[in-house]
C-alpha cells in the first residue's frame, strides 16, 4: 500500500504524462517516473532538460549519453549510488531544435514546467538543492525569485525558499570542455558531500 509520499508523487506523474502545454514537447518522453531515484533522498539535483540521446530515449534523467557518464563519474567521485539520490530537470521533456538537435528550453517552457518541479520539490522535501548549470538555476526564479547567477556562487550554500541550495555547473560535455572541467567539478562535488550526505541529511559541522 503506497504512503501518501508515493500517492502525491504518483498523481504527479500521471498529471504530466496527460501535460500538452509546449506544443513543440508534445509526443516527448515525459522524464518523471520511479526511474528519476529516491524520493526519500536527502538531496534532489535539478538539470535543464532530458537530453536528446539520454533521457528522452532511457526515460531516466542524466543517463545513456555522454552527460549521463559524467554524471555518473561525478558521482562515484564521492561514492554516492544513484539510487540514493533523487534527480530531475527544470523541463521534463526533452526540446529540440530545427535540426532536431537538442535546444535550451524556451522561457515559456521553463514557465510551464515550474508547477511541476515546485510539486516535486514539496514531494521529495530535500535538505539541500543542487541546481546543475544556469538554467536549472534560473527556473527556480519561477517558484521563488532568487538573484543568484552561477558564475558568482558556485559551490557556495545558499538559502531559498527554505532550502538550501548548492549551484553547480552541469556535467554536459560542451561545459566540461569549455568552462569546467571534470577534475574541477569532481571537487565540486566533494565539496557537496561535505555538506550533506544523501541519507542522512545536513551534515551538523556545516548546517549553521
Amino acid at each position: 500500500m503506497e504512503n501518501k509520499q508515493e500517492k502525491a508523487f504518483n498523481d504527479l506523474i500521471s498529471e504530466v504524462n496527460k501535460c500538452e502545454k509546449c506544443p513543440r514537447m508534445c509526443g516527448r518522453t515525459k522524464v518523471l517516473s520511479e526511474k528519476n531515484g529516491n524520493i526519500g533522498s536527502k538531496v534532489m539535483f535539478i538539470a535543464e532538460a532530458p537530453g536528446r540521446h539520454g533521457a528522452d530515449r532511457t526515460g531516466k534523467p542524466l543517463y545513456g549519453d555522454k552527460t549521463g557518464d559524467n554524471f555518473e563519474e561525478l558521482l562515484g567521485h564521492i561514492a554516492w549510488e544513484r539510487e540514493d539520490v533523487f534527480i530531475t530537470n527544470a523541463v521534463l521533456c526533452n526540446p529540440r531544435g530545427d535540426e532536431d538537435n537538442n535546444a535550451p528550453p524556451e522561457p515559456e517552457e521553463l514557465i510551464n514546467c515550474s508547477d511541476y518541479l515546485e510539486r516535486t520539490i514539496e514531494i521529495v522535501n530535500p535538505d539541500v538543492i543542487v541546481t546543475l548549470g544556469g538554467k536549472a538555476l534560473k527556473a527556480l526564479k519561477h517558484i521563488s525569485c532568487h538573484n543568484f547567477v552561477l558564475g558568482d556562487c558556485v559551490t557556495e550554500e545558499q538559502n531559498w525558499n527554505g532550502k538550501k541550495l548548492f549551484p553547480l555547473y552541469h556535467p554536459s560535455p560542451t561545459v566540461v570542455n569549455c568552462t569546467r572541467n571534470l577534475e574541477t567539478q569532481k571537487k565540486d562535488f566533494a565539496t557537496l558531500s561535505c555538506l550533506v550526505d544523501p541519507k542522512k541529511g545536513i551534515k551538523q559541522k556545516l548546517a549553521g
